[in-house]
């Protein structure tokens, strides 16, 4: 988009572009999102920034009013397999945060330096300041809807002293982390704390329609028993799964039914770090990032699909919470995924009603795994011959895939599909399916649904 269209997107307050770019006024050294309530800016005094922090990183701080930090991501990262939409995702996933702007650029094969010029010739900020950012919204989250000592929160959120994480705040939301914790009528507010032992309340974002009927019938219909569950009936039912994290274990549950454009989650963690890492997987998981304007658009101009678009407004390409994990059961189905768990996976210190264990890691399935397909997956997961985490190559990923034994074209195109998050796979083929990019995993769902 040029810099007019964006002005009209921020002029009709078109919700549709939160999170595609931000916008900053000049005269009050605000950001906002593009649906911001507040009075549209005189054109000459609004900048354009496709990112918070290139905003954050030119002075401008949060507004109070629409929470600009608090948007879906950008569908773009989803799309793009460059470095730059492959950094993006692995930003997301917290890379910058456990391994630093050297651990990013390995895993992309680059050097640190040409990974922070190509972000800021893009982005307008370098990892750093990108990874500053989402470390002050998880900070934002955890002040707003627990009870957890500010100090605890500075390190939770990946910040690497109290000093920087007080500085970070005033500069972002222009009041100290007290203040914002007092503050009412963001968040969740005071009335729904309750601490760590319910779990850490969210409201997941997402733009646009959200059809959630068809998310949550696709993940109870595939439910491992004992770390996944779905529960309640359908348009009020909860979904709840294990997490295997960085730093410990986690459990997270999210409702289908909500009163607004996002989708209430809880989050339980034995290690705070990892909060940032859960929610990320699981709005991949979710697909929360999509554009489903975008891929209406496309999808809407077939005539085979334009009744299945029209009929289902929304419908998103789930991905998965953890890529090595759908892997697995996509080489050994889901009855024998359930086996793997009772005999291989770690079990809970604290179950929590169904949901008993952790999947095995692929270093357990590699020694102890009987089928010699499954030992051979699970080396190449362990070992890094094969990659599928969040800034992954996909087609090198598929590749890889394709070399083990058990594992043709139409299982490495599913795990690309739902493991990588590739918004344009079709893994059976289906003629014509070339008019559908880059939405043919949008597509083949829609041909499902109608299907079955």
């Amino acid at each position: 988009m040029d810099e007019q269209t964006r002005y009209e997107a921020v002029s009709s307050r078109d919700a549709r572009f939160d999170g595609q770019f931000f916008f900053a006024v000049a005269t009050t050294g605000i950001y906002c999102r593009p649906s911001c309530p507040a009075v549209t800016p005189k054109r000459k005094n609004v900048r354009f920034y496709p990112t918070a922090a290139a905003a954050q990183g030119n002075g401008f701080r949060a507004c109070r009013r629409c929470r600009p930090d608090a948007v879906p991501g950008s569908a773009e990262w989803n799309v793009r397999a460059d470095v730059v939409g492959r950094a993006m995702r692995m930003i997301g996933d917290g890379v910058v945060d456990r391994e630093g702007v050297p651990g990013l650029a390995g895993r992309l094969g680059y050097s640190a330096r040409q990974v922070q010029r190509q972000l800021n010739a893009e982005l307008g900020a370098g990892p750093v300041a990108l990874a500053r950012a989402q470390r002050s919204h998880t900070a934002r989250v955890l002040l707003q809807t627990t009870d957890l000592p500010v100090t605890e929160i500075a390190f939770a959120a990946g910040f690497a002293s109290v000093r920087q994480f007080n500085d970070t705040i005033r500069q972002i939301y222009a009041r100290t982390p007290s203040a914002l914790r007092a503050e009412s009528g963001t968040g969740l507010g005071a009335g729904v704390r309750e601490g760590t032992r319910a779990g850490i309340p969210l409201r997941l974002a997402h733009r646009g329609p959200y059809a959630a009927r068809q998310v949550f019938d696709l993940l109870a219909a595939g439910a491992v028993a004992r770390i996944e569950e779905t529960t309640g009936v359908p348009g009020r039912r909860t979904y709840r799964r294990t997490l295997t994290l960085p730093y410990g274990a986690g459990i997270v549950a999210v409702d289908e039914e909500s009163p607004g454009p996002w989708l209430e989650a809880r989050i339980h963690l034995t290690d705070l770090r990892d909060l940032t890492t859960a929610v990320q997987r699981l709005r991949r998981l979710l697909d929360l990032d999509a554009d489903p304007c975008a891929v209406a658009e496309t999808l809407g101009a077939d005539p085979l699909l334009a009744p299945l678009v029209a009929a289902r407004p929304g419908l998103r390409s789930p991905g998965v919470a953890d890529p090595d994990e759908f892997a697995v059961r996509t080489l050994v189905g889901r009855e024998a995924a359930q086996e793997l768990v009772e005999e291989y996976g770690k079990v809970l210190d604290v179950p929590c009603g169904g949901l008993t264990h952790l999947f095995p890691e692929p270093g357990v399935l590699a020694c102890g795994a009987a089928d010699s397909a499954l030992r051979a997956l699970a080396a190449a997961l362990a070992d890094g011959a094969v990659r599928l985490d969040a800034g992954a190559d996909r087609d090198e990923a598929e590749r890889a895939l394709l070399r083990l034994p058990g594992i043709g074209p139409a299982e490495a195109a599913l795990i690309r599909m739902r493991a990588l998050g590739d918004p344009d796979v079709d893994p059976y083929g289906t003629p014509g399916s070339e008019a559908w990019r880059p939405w043919r995993s949008y597509a083949v769902r829609h041909l499902e649904r109608a299907s079955s």
